[in-house]
């Protein structure tokens, strides 16, 4: 299964060196039968697309944690067994959960297709969503605008390859 982890630079440096995300459990975004039922008539590439979102929103969350960080968001795409990611049931249908699963292993970094990151241009309206995110997740309209401003940047490919270059 493809998952799309969200991270920060300084998450994606420590997979770096590391190796490995962890310790499990980890929170990743996938092609789940709630986000299919969701997407009616999306295809498969556009489920994984609008699962890669939710991990960048996600990764949002992960800055507004760690005001030190680079403020770019980042989503690292890896294929993992199937039985180590587990969507809760109690969540699977809830708006704010939609795609989500818990990793119950950690992630070897050989088991990473590709990173997305921000591009450097992106990191002023990164860093007003990343403060804006939790008000956002209260239904503040005003905030969802900010953290919409994020979604407006596309995340740009790297192999895993390219990492170090990355960082």
């Amino acid at each position: 299964m493809r998952v799309y982890v969200p991270l920060t630079l300084s998450c994606l440096a420590e997979l770096h060196r590391s190796r490995q995300t962890g310790p499990a459990p980890l929170t990743a975004y996938a092609v789940t039968p709630a986000l299919r039922e969701w997407y009616l008539s999306g295809s498969l590439e556009e489920l994984e697309y609008a699962a890669l979102s939710r991990a960048a929103q996600a990764s949002l969350r992960l800055l507004a944690a760690d005001p030190k960080t680079p403020r770019r968001r980042v989503v690292a795409a890896a294929d993992v067994p199937d039985r180590t990611a587990v969507a809760d049931p109690d969540r699977a249908l809830m708006a704010e959960a939609l795609g989500e699963v818990r990793l119950t292993e950690a992630v070897p970094l050989a088991a990473f297709a590709s990173v997305h990151v921000d591009g450097f241009e992106a990191e002023p309206d990164v860093a007003a969503a990343a403060e804006a995110v939790a008000a956002a997740d209260l239904g503040d309209d005003d905030a969802r605008f900010t953290v919409d401003g994020a979604a407006d940047h596309e995340l740009l490919w790297y192999g895993v390859q390219e990492i170090e270059h990355l960082l």
